[in-house]
């Protein structure tokens, strides 16, 4: 699905400054000093080699938040599009998607041709180049388990690198690309398996949806289809009819805590009931950051400065409901919430997307 809210390449696009906020599904950001629009890997790389200025790399602007003030420098659009088949055998197929590809449009192609591995990351916003950034995940999957490299211009020595994923660092919502400028992604390759079916389903919550049991297997049209009912019920899905989807989605990461602060947790949340939770590697768990936000008392729909509201769908999405609520309006919600969840539990939210020229 391509982004909603971003403006299509034009002329125009190479040659004016102008505000950011046409190119974001918040509907927020300042000024560019200008905008360059790059339709193939290399006028990407030949865009930024062309300025000494400073370079934001900007596709669907679907988890990102930019400042009032803009961007200073060149933002170079990346409108780059398409996949090829590298490899294929019985059982399996790798692909390379250009960065510019709007994901679901991957995802939907993938379904179709009977591809499983990203059917439960349907309906997520922005491009295939911003997966691995984030290390996308949904409803059990994330893109790490799939992607075997990453192509890359590393704007440090001025080569074109493929990075094999076990040197990616992915991690949760994370990877070496993420708040650095070093590499910028050009495209991805996935290995996907040949199968009608889809992976064992491991989400609780999309097993009920679908009638099955944790996991099992799902033909891959139904677990798509499950899922996009799912996050649309959350405004998980753009609609320019719906401000609840003017959002980055969920604005939070869940925070993941050692055993100790988890205790003081739970100490500390008695009164309400112990949060939903999930155990990890080391003793490590990870807590659900939209109960924390609901427990503190920011409930859905929320209101906020200058028109932002916490969705009315889903509590971790912070949105720009009037439409010209302003970036500062934004992160004066987003404070607000981190600080009061830290005195009622002792927990530090942490911001999913990017943050460019501004501070939380």
């Amino acid at each position: 699905m391509s982004d909603a809210y971003a403006q299509p390449t034009t002329e125009a696009d190479r040659a004016i400054p102008g505000p950011l906020a046409g190119y974001t599904t918040l509907r927020m950001g300042g000024p560019a000093g200008r905008i360059v629009a790059a339709t193939s890997a290399d006028e990407i790389i030949r865009a930024v080699q062309a300025t000494d200025e400073p370079i934001l790399v900007l596709a669907g602007g679907s988890n990102v938040v930019i400042g009032d003030d803009g961007f200073p420098g060149t933002v170079v659009l990346v409108r780059s599009g398409g996949l090829r088949v590298l490899a294929e055998d019985a059982e399996s197929v790798t692909v390379r998607v250009e960065a510019g590809e709007p994901w679901d449009d991957l995802v939907a192609a993938t379904v179709r041709n009977g591809w499983a591995g990203l059917e439960c990351l349907s309906g997520i916003p922005g491009s295939t180049g911003a997966t691995p950034i984030q290390n996308v995940g949904a409803y059990g999957q994330e893109v790490a388990e799939t992607i075997t490299a990453v192509e890359v211009y590393d704007r440090l020595d001025g080569t074109r690198q493929l990075v094999p994923a076990a040197e990616c660092g992915f991690a949760y919502r994370g990877s070496i690309f993420k708040y650095q400028d070093r590499w910028i992604v050009l495209s991805v390759d996935f290995r996907l398996a040949r199968s009608p079916l889809s992976g064992p389903v491991r989400y609780a919550e999309l097993a009920r949806a679908l009638g099955v049991e944790v996991g099992d297997q799902v033909p891959l049209a139904e677990a798509r289809a499950a899922v996009l009912r799912l996050r649309a019920g959350k405004g998980m899905v753009l609609d320019a009819t719906d401000p609840d989807t003017s959002s980055v989605g969920s604005f939070f990461t869940n925070p993941v805590l050692d055993r100790a602060t988890y205790e003081q947790l739970l100490e500390r949340s008695a009164e309400v009931g112990d949060p939903p939770s999930w155990p990890g590697a080391d003793g490590l768990v990870k807590v659900s950051a939209a109960w924390l936000i609901d427990k503190a008392g920011f409930t859905k729909g929320h209101p906020g400065p200058g028109g932002v509201a916490i969705s009315s769908k889903h509590t971790l999405a912070l949105t720009n409901r009037s439409g010209t609520a302003s970036t500062g309006d934004l992160l004066m919600l987003a404070n607000t919430i981190r600080d009061e969840v830290h005195a009622r539990f002792g927990v530090t939210l942490h911001p999913e997307p990017v943050l460019i020229n501004c501070t939380l």
